[in-house]
């Protein structure tokens, strides 16, 4: 079998493979003398057949499944072993071939070629990074957040903002008194520090136990559907029915203590003997922040290396009528104006996959096993961490992240995480950066 190559342009090249009788006729014979000891035909016997009857029925699309898969195992070897930088996949040329009659046959293959292009990053090249501000506004929530975890809950007499009231709830008429077949509801609970209407929430401002209050639900909750319905135990389409005010008799009034800052809650949350001091406990907790921020951050950096070296490198050339083509066959069910609309963005995205090919080659970077699972776990890490979760034990990281690495679309993303953390780290050092110090506010809106 003969295959060559002949470049069109930089960007595109036809592969041509030639094929003899002598390079799949042992495999076809084969696969009939298989097909012959299954076929079922009347008058002979199981695996009797003359091979001549099989042959007449079965040689041509065997001789095509056999010649197709020789054809895709060595045009696979000849691009991996000449190293044919290839986009996509080879496209079909109209090919003149009759299995019928030739023994002999020639198929051609349109080929997309990257574009060949240089990029070096140095200390020449300056880019922005973001050093995220860890305010004590934020430690202060965080610290918040674990003492309401170990929080106990006391019956009081009167209320204060954040106490959880219950009582029971009575739909008033136009003259202030209980409507006929208004709504009522026994046990109601809420909370008014949850409620969008200033005026309508002092109405709770210092209220005791069996006091008995007129309010109004619909201006107190804006109008919200989904907690009025759930107020006032009412469908969501019948909540506009029930504008007016309600009663509401306190029978019992709520309050959370937060827990206690000492050590058990120290080693609960960082692990035992991790902190020793409120002073310790708070530091370290605006360290796992920090160490959020800086993914954060390495994330942005990799956005604005993205489009430093793709400004760097130029608009690229592509063969464009075959890369459409190629998207084209990649979505044949989605047609001719999904490729038109979204041809450039393919494009915008395939030029910094190539860029990021080559920094990853030029900076050796592999990824390995360990790696994978290292990710995995440090995935899991992130995930419990942002329900407060920091110390969470090993077996449990183990066993999610196993879960994690059972999934090929997981594995594919870890692979990309790996590769990605790697490469931020090495261009930091590789390249200037230009540090600003802003806040998560200033930060977040960047990516809005």
């Amino acid at each position: 079998m003969n295959i060559s190559l002949q470049n069109v342009d930089k960007v595109s090249a036809v592969l041509t493979a030639q094929i003899e009788k002598a390079d799949y006729q042992a495999q076809v014979d084969k696969s009939l003398k298989t097909l012959r000891q299954r076929v079922n035909m009347p008058g002979f016997r199981k695996g009797m057949v003359p091979m001549g009857l099989i042959k007449k029925q079965y040689g041509t699309s065997v001789l095509i499944e056999e010649v197709d898969k020789l054809l895709q195992e060595k045009v696979g070897e000849y691009i991996r072993d000449n190293k044919v930088n290839m986009l996509g996949t080879p496209l079909p040329k109209e090919n003149n071939v009759n299995f019928a009659t030739d023994e002999n046959f020639e198929f051609s293959f349109d080929i997309a070629l990257a574009p060949e292009f240089d990029l070096a990053l140095s200390k020449e090249d300056t880019i922005d990074y973001y050093d995220i501000n860890v305010t004590d506004e934020m430690v202060e929530q965080q610290v918040k957040m674990y003492t309401q975890r170990t929080a106990k809950y006391e019956k009081v007499e009167e209320y204060q903002d954040n106490d959880l009231l219950k009582g029971l709830l009575a739909e008033l008429d136009e003259n202030g008194n209980t409507k006929e077949g208004g709504v009522q509801v026994e046990g109601a609970v809420m909370m008014p520090s949850y409620m969008k209407n200033d005026e309508q929430k002092a109405i709770f401002n210092g209220v005791k136990v069996n006091t008995v209050l007129v309010f109004n639900p619909a201006a107190a909750f804006d109008n919200n559907e989904a907690e009025l319905a759930s107020l006032l135990k009412v469908k969501k389409e019948e909540v506009a029915n029930h504008k007016g005010n309600f009663s509401f008799q306190i029978e019992e009034i709520t309050r959370m203590i937060p827990g206690d800052l000492n050590q058990e809650l120290f080693d609960q949350v960082l692990g035992e003997g991790k902190a020793h001091t409120e002073e310790e406990f708070r530091a370290q907790i605006k360290e796992v922040i920090a160490g959020q921020f800086a993914a954060d951050a390495d994330y942005k950096f990799l956005i604005d290396v993205r489009n430093y070296a793709m400004n760097k490198v130029g608009k690229l050339e592509f063969a464009d009528e075959l890369m459409k083509r190629i998207m084209l066959d990649n979505n044949k069910d989605k047609g001719e104006e999904f490729v038109s609309q979204n041809y450039d963005k393919s494009i915008e995205e395939l030029t910094w996959h190539l860029i990021k090919e080559k920094l990853v080659a030029a900076n050796s970077i592999k990824v390995e096993q360990s790696d994978i699972s290292d990710m995995a776990k440090e995935a899991t890490r992130a995930q419990f961490a942002q329900y407060g979760m920091i110390n969470v034990p090993d077996e449990l990281l183990e066993n999610y992240s196993k879960e994690m690495l059972k999934k090929r679309e997981s594995v594919e993303a870890l692979v990309n995480r790996v590769i990605e953390t790697k490469l931020a780290n090495v261009l930091k050092e590789q390249v200037t950066l230009n540090h600003k110090a802003v806040s998560a506010e200033e930060f977040n809106q960047m990516f809005q």
